[in-house]
């Protein structure tokens, strides 16, 4: 009985999968719930950052980006998903547009690379931070786009003010990753 209770059953890696997509579509959607608005840009500091870097390193390249076209997907549809209670394609915009279209990449990036670096704390910090990087970039970009500013300005805006929150986001996900790593690679 012991053999049987210590043992998992895992069917289908596709339907873990589409069940890991589900559960960080989920994540990525409470996590813009949970916002810091900062007196001094337009965009506010949320958790979703750390779900789609998360869910770029546990799902792989094309599942990670999967799960973000579909969290964007459903923002479209009209879902209230969106940081800013935008719906609709009216989120094209909103500031945080640039960011949401820098998940995508982000994740596909991560997942991209997380195969090579496996069990190496400090290359995949490395990973993070760079996937980091694409989604600031991605939002920055874009508030330079939308606001017609200088680069400079959509840095102060858009780029520097969330660094040392990502830095700390960041961390957790190299964190929790490493914990969880021989889990996920059984499952997914």
């Amino acid at each position: 009985m012991e053999l049987i209770l210590k043992r998992e059953i895992i069917l289908d890696k596709t339907a873990c999968r589409i069940f890991g997509v589900a559960v960080f579509v989920v994540l990525t959607a409470l996590g813009a719930f949970v916002r810091i608005p900062l007196p001094f840009t337009p965009v506010p500091v949320t958790l979703q950052t750390l779900f789609v870097l998360l869910g770029g390193l546990s799902l792989g390249r094309n599942w990670g980006a999967l799960t973000q076209a579909l969290y964007i997907g459903l923002g479209i549809l009209g879902a209230p998903v969106f940081s800013q209670a935008v719906r609709g394609l009216g989120f094209l915009a909103a500031p945080t547009a640039g960011y949401l279209l820098g998940f995508v990449l982000a994740a596909f990036f991560a997942g991209s690379f997380i195969s090579s670096v496996r069990h190496k704390p400090f290359l995949i910090l490395a990973v993070v931070l760079a996937a980091d990087m694409i989604i600031l970039a991605c939002g920055t970009l874009w508030l330079k786009f939308l606001f017609g500013c200088p680069l400079n300005k959509a840095l102060l805006l858009g780029f520097l003010p969330f660094i040392p929150g990502d830095l700390l986001k960041a961390l957790a996900v190299t964190f929790i990753f490493l914990r969880l790593e021989s889990r996920l690679r059984v499952i997914f």
